[in-house]
């Protein structure tokens, strides 16, 4: 059986890493952290960010 992925909302993901929602949006055009698009075929839609890449990413930052 194939496990779900848990996803974040870009609110809960800014809370997780103490950033503001527009570091975020910076971050994601960056590609420092690629946020997933739900609810648009043009790729606009909300942004929702993967848990578990999220809390690697916390990792890498706590590292700094």
């Amino acid at each position: 059986m194939e496990e779900i992925e848990e996803l974040l909302t870009l609110r809960q993901t800014a809370e997780l890493l103490k950033v503001h929602p527009a570091t975020l949006r910076r971050w994601d055009r960056e590609g420092k952290l690629k946020a997933l698009r739900i609810g648009s075929r043009r790729g606009i839609g909300d942004r929702r960010y993967k848990k578990i890449e999220v809390l690697k990413y916390l990792k890498t930052l706590n590292k700094k």
